[in-house]
């Protein structure tokens, strides 16, 4: 598979999962418009590693959580070059429970996670070119179609971007494809939490997921068929199903 010469917008690229992606998706051939927040040190050291690959590289800095500046988003990057796909890959993921969720905490949650892809995504849409085709992918949780009581907000604006997957699936449909990761056990926590060996105790497969099994899936859902819309990809080891 091959995304030589397509631009490619990544959410959160500068660190963890989206740090990967960025560089893997350079490394098949794409550029990259590379978003980060409050991680400015990380965001230039990736694009300095994605020039040595040879390929372009923009710096997109804004807080999704300020709906101004994720509004705007897409149309920084078209003052550079086209968009031809989006990988939505910004969260965040704090461990509240529904007792301790406050309002600022509840839309926190739900303008990183949920408003900021769609806004992202309304405004691709409405920039794509009327004879070009795009591909999105969502960045979702094995929680989002089993949402429980832990990281409460979390789960529930994961669930509502698994939603919110399907239904621009329709809506974008023919020009443009909406699929959703669903990640399990793949990097332990920023904070450390629950980081031992607990975590893939229920997991089927008895493993954490290998990046490489991240960029195989990515790269399938943006140069595989593009008859595939609408789905959720359970990269999860079969977590979902326990």
């Amino acid at each position: 598979m091959s995304l030589e010469g397509k631009n490619i917008l990544i959410t959160g690229g500068a660190v963890r999962l989206g740090k990967h992606l960025s560089l893997e998706l350079a490394k098949a051939g794409a550029n990259i418009f590379l978003h980060y927040g409050n991680s400015t040190d990380k965001a230039v050291e990736t694009v300095a590693m994605i020039n040595d690959l040879g390929k372009k590289a923009w710096l997109l800095q804004a807080y999704l959580s300020n709906p101004n500046q994720a509004d705007t988003l897409i149309e920084k990057a078209y003052s550079f070059a086209p968009v031809d796909m989006l990988i939505l890959n910004a969260s965040i993921f704090e461990p509240v429970n529904i007792k301790n969720t406050d309002r600022e905490t509840w839309q926190r949650h739900m303008e990183i996670n949920l408003n900021a892809p769609f806004f992202i995504s309304q405004a691709f849409a409405s920039k794509l070119a009327s004879d070009d085709k795009g591909r999105i992918i969502t960045m979702l949780d094995w929680r989002a179609l089993r949402p429980g009581i832990e990281h409460f907000p979390y789960s529930i604006s994961k669930a509502g971007l698994a939603a919110l997957t399907q239904s621009m699936a329709r809506a974008l449909a023919p020009r443009i494809t909406v699929n959703g990761i669903a990640l399990g056990a793949i990097l332990p926590p920023v904070d450390g939490g629950n980081s031992t060996d607990r975590i893939i105790q229920p997991v089927p497969m008895k493993r954490w997921a290998n990046l490489d099994e991240l960029t195989q899936t990515a790269m399938f859902l943006l140069d595989g068929p593009e008859y595939i819309t609408g789905e959720i990809i359970h990269l999860d080891g079969g977590r979902h199903l326990v």
